[in-house]
């Protein structure tokens, strides 16, 4: 139904944005890899994922084509649902979620909150040959992010599902021991520890 939205980003977060097209603001859910690459904008392009349920209508939006094109390729999976297939972009690179399916990597996939091996399993079963038909060049490398605040990655987590004081715990834990992470890898870091 919709290709993509481009322009002003009204509000931004690791986890959604507002978008205002010609007056009308679009609540667009949005992976990691996205807000590290919009993140310094005023304006931008978001691809959109348009999902319906029975009792929702979302917008999921991504920076690059290939993003959405990997997302629209996980929720095709039977069990992956459109948030856990954002929580898989927000847990790991296109580009490394790519290369675990194609190489068949399982242990590395269920590291990812939410993904028992069944499902793992059953996401390389169902997406390694698409994937290798694509071939590799499908994804281009991303930029990282340069700075982040522990708040930013606290309403990210909570956002996500997890309960706000565990998640706490766990980001204390990470600033005393690395204070110098960005926002992206201090999520990454605390859903490995969740």
């Amino acid at each position: 139904m919709y290709d993509y939205f481009n322009g002003k980003l009204v509000f931004k977060a690791p986890t959604h944005v507002i978008l205002e097209v010609d007056g009308i603001g679009y609540h667009i859910h949005i992976s990691l890899t996205t807000y590290s690459q919009i993140k310094d904008q005023e304006n931008c392009k978001l691809y959109v994922s348009f999902q319906v349920r029975e009792d929702a209508h979302t917008l999921y939006g991504f920076a690059t084509e290939s993003e959405r094109h990997l997302f629209n390729h996980l929720i095709s999976v039977s069990g992956i649902g459109p948030n856990t297939g954002r929580m898989m972009l927000s847990s790991s690179t296109p580009e490394e979620l790519h290369t675990a399916i194609v190489n068949g990597q399982v242990a590395l996939i269920q590291k990812i909150k939410g993904i028992g091996p069944k499902t793992a399993q059953r996401l390389i079963l169902e997406l390694q040959d698409k994937l290798k038909k694509q071939g590799d060049d499908v994804l281009l490398p991303l930029p990282v992010a340069k700075q982040s605040v522990p708040e930013e990655a606290l309403a990210a987590l909570v956002m996500l599902g997890f309960p706000k004081n565990q998640v706490e715990k766990v980001l204390s834990a990470i600033v005393q021991a690395e204070p110098n992470l960005t926002v992206e890898q201090m999520i990454k870091l605390a859903l490995k520890k969740l």
